[in-house]
């Protein structure tokens, strides 16, 4: 299997990881909400943001599919270094917010870390494109 096919699969993987996690937030907030990792829930009118944090996660994932499907595959590597910050950040939320250590390192480190690598990867595959030699043009006679 080529490095190409094997970043689409890792890239496709997070896409639909990404927008079936955000669809979750997005319309059953109230029992996906503790799977994030955070020791409390906002109350009241709070727990519309994490409907907030669904749409965030959907976004995140239609722009990389967006790239992955019009082929912008340098453009794809960086975005996917880019937005593993989203997921760090997450990680760094529920450690500040006294959350579960597990899951801030296994779920949101563990996917940012991944999305780094494969990121990492696709900037390798697109590296070697465009460093492979050029043929010149034909010149007319």
């Amino acid at each position: 299997m080529t490095l190409k096919k094997i970043n689409t699969v890792l890239t496709a993987a997070f896409i639909l990881f990404i927008l079936w996690f955000g669809a979750e937030f997005i319309l059953s907030p109230e029992t996906t909400a503790p799977t994030f990792g955070l020791p409390s829930w906002p109350s009241g009118d709070g727990g519309g943001f994490l409907i907030i944090k669904g749409i965030r996660d959907v976004v995140l994932a239609m722009v990389l599919g967006i790239l992955l499907v019009t082929g912008h595959r340098r453009a794809l590597g960086w975005v996917l270094l880019v937005e593993a910050l989203a997921a760090y950040g997450d990680m760094t939320t529920v450690l500040a917010h006294h959350g579960s250590v597990a899951t801030a390192f296994g779920v949101h480190g563990l996917t940012a870390t991944l999305m780094v690598v494969n990121g990492l990867l696709v900037m390798r595959e697109t590296r070697e494109v465009a460093s492979a030699p050029a043929t010149p043009a034909p010149q007319p006679a």
